[in-house]
């Protein structure tokens, strides 16, 4: 038996390979005992798991005593930083604090330059204080030659420390960005090791779902934990990608909505946005990542009156313990959830998983104590969440007037008419099993392996497509298939996409590109597609100027062989004129006033304004 387990900030969601599912209440001090006590029903062979604990580790700054082995002359780099402002005009904004303290940065004598020359032979490597408990290392251009960095962490090792190298966790360039993402996974590694040890009794086998939307083995998700910090999201990102398309809208926006934040993420043919690296905690992590924006709304975000008399929600939440004050568990103070019940789109008395019924009474008076007016806490949430959907479409370049909104989490479709009539979006998917989707997207997700190596000579693409088959092969090894009998056309990479496929496993290659000239670059299957992306995401192309390249990655995939069509069908039938409530097992449908739901033949409820009910193209 597969099973699938996602935890959230309240809730932690069990999805089975025969379609069984289950919520249980998190466990914030301890999450294996939540994910513990989901499975204990099924008894799984498999388990493929969506975690929280590195992205919360990192925002509650809980991770391991770290120190930073670093050229000399650059132990403060991590603090520098790129030396723009959190705020352009606060001048009061803060970084936040490094992970490493400077009396922890330690410096090595050696320097190798860009093309692989040694420039200073490496000295000895310095005496790591008493007490740490996992080092970062990370030196110039080991990107391109990682011989110096290499030979420090065999000494480091040798003394019995737990080193991570950069080079082995994003071999790219930009000092930064790789220190930042080195440090980051030195300081959780400890932590995420511990706990993905304590998930081994569970299963036969343990699985954990990258940022990327792919399962690794436990072990080497406990070796690049970093990897872990949109792991439950990214589940559901792929999971709404594929209702959306079986639904007939290959193009939607997702939208996730929990107890504690709301994910949102763009799908185009069907596929969530890729993403070369991302910002977590105000800390630049760069390691392939789905394009997921994360807002701190949810159902259990508190509202407040703010010093200047507004009516705020979130980032704050209840959170599992002690949750909405309807809960009924010892919270006082007025949530998202509470403003849901009182004004009717959750059923008075509603019983959710461990749980007794919802207490009205209780949330209409967390509200009146707090002098907050619960219509009042719906427009400011769904006002938030309209423009973190704006954010991943208008921003993106792409109209969300053409796009589907794919609600989901215990409370999204409760909020999903509101935010898609905001954006005038024509229709809402509501996915079967919409409250656990995440969970269900971890079940049926493919082992995956993400591989890039900079490319040392960005103004000249000679030898391109042999570095793409040897990434390929790279990303297929981690895998476990078997390499041999690939060919490729010699022009793969530069006019034509590069990919390999058998039974066993698929491999797209694809290139970061970007004009001579630029900062910063894209990733698109070959050069020759760079032009019209560039266009797409920034209004404008420069037929003429060269274009450079400047990493080749590769993503390998072999399917899990569950596929989300094939679960069996959720019970749904008939017609829903709005306003109106659809209560089902996993969460809540909220159908607006002006608003109509239907049952497509994929089993997604499909919820239109009225006058707009024709069938999508």
């Amino acid at each position: 038996m597969r099973v699938g387990v996602d935890t959230g900030g309240t809730f932690t969601d069990v999805v089975a390979q025969d379609g069984r599912i289950t919520k249980v209440l998190s466990t914030p001090a301890d999450p294996s005992e939540a994910v513990g006590a989901g499975v204990a029903g099924f008894a799984p062979d498999v388990l493929a798991h969506g975690t929280t604990v590195a992205t919360n580790a990192l925002l509650e700054r809980r991770g391991a005593v770290v120190a930073l082995v670093t050229n000399a002359g650059f132990a403060d780099l991590i603090e520098i930083a790129r030396q723009d402002r959190p705020a352009l005009y606060d001048p009061t904004a803060r970084r936040p604090a490094p992970l490493v303290p400077r009396e922890l940065r330690l410096e090595v004598v050696g320097r190798l330059g860009p093309d692989g020359q040694e420039l200073t032979p490496l000295g000895p490597v310095p005496e790591v204080p008493a007490g740490v408990q996992a080092v970062a290392v990370c030196l110039l251009h080991s990107d391109l030659d990682p011989a110096h960095e290499r030979a420090v962490a065999e000494e480091l090792r040798a003394r019995g420390l737990d080193v991570t190298c950069s080079f082995e966790v994003s071999p790219q360039h930009r000092e930064y960005e790789r220190l930042s993402t080195t440090a980051a996974n030195a300081y959780l590694r400890p932590l995420c090791a511990d706990y993905l040890g304590r998930l081994a009794a569970l299963a036969g086998e343990v699985l954990v779902l990258t940022s990327a939307g792919g399962l690794v083995p436990a072990d080497e998700a406990a070796e690049v934990p970093a990897r872990l910090l949109l792991s439950g999201p990214a589940g559901g990102a792929a999971a709404a990608g594929w209702a959306a398309a079986a639904a007939g809208f290959p193009d939607a926006v997702t939208f996730d909505m929990g107890g504690t934040s709301t994910d949102v993420c763009l799908i185009q043919d069907g596929r969530p946005a890729p993403a070369g690296d991302r910002t977590v905690a105000g800390l630049p992590v760069r390691l392939p990542s789905l394009d997921v924006h994360t807002i701190g709304a949810g159902g259990g975000s508190i509202a407040r009156v703010d010093p200047g008399g507004a009516l705020a929600v979130g980032p704050r939440s209840a959170g599992a313990a002690p949750g909405p004050a309807c809960y009924g568990l010892g919270g006082t103070e007025p949530t998202v959830t509470d403003a849901d019940l009182v004004t009717g789109r959750i059923p008075a008395g509603a019983a959710l998983p461990g749980l007794a019924g919802l207490d009205v009474d209780l949330a209409a008076a967390a509200l009146g104590a707090a002098g907050v007016d619960a219509e009042g806490v719906l427009a400011v949430v769904d006002a938030a969440m309209t423009q973190a959907v704006r954010r991943v479409s208008v921003e993106r370049g792409v109209d969300p007037s053409d796009l589907a909104l794919v609600a989901f989490g215990g409370a999204g479709p409760l909020h999903a008419c509101a935010v898609a009539e905001a954006l005038g979006m024509p229709a809402v998917v509501v996915p079967p099993r919409a409250g656990v989707l995440s969970a269900a997207g971890v079940l049926a997700a493919p082992r995956q392996a993400d591989v890039v190596r900079s490319w040392p000579n960005p103004s000249d693409t000679t030898g391109l497509v042999w570095t793409g088959l040897e990434v390929a092969k790279e990303a297929m090894a981690r895998v476990d298939v078997a390499q041999g009998g690939w060919s490729a056309n010699l022009r793969a990479l530069v006019t034509e996409p590069l990919r390999l496929s058998s039974d066993a496993v698929e491999v797209e290659v694809g290139v970061d590109c970007r004009y001579a000239g630029q900062s910063w670059e894209l990733t698109v299957p070959t050069v020759g597609a760079f032009a019209a992306e560039h266009e797409r995401r920034n209004g404008y192309r420069r037929d003429g100027t060269p274009v450079e390249v400047v990493a080749v990655r590769a993503m390998a995939r072999v399917p899990s062989g569950v596929e989300l069509g094939s679960l069996p069908p959720v019970e749904r039938q008939g017609r829903v004129v709005g306003p109106s409530v659809i209560a089902e097992e996993d969460c809540t449908v909220w159908v607006a006033d002006g608003w109509t739901a239907e049952v497509h033949e994929s089993g997604s409820w499909l919820l239109r304004p009225s006058d707009r009910r024709e069938e999508p193209s």
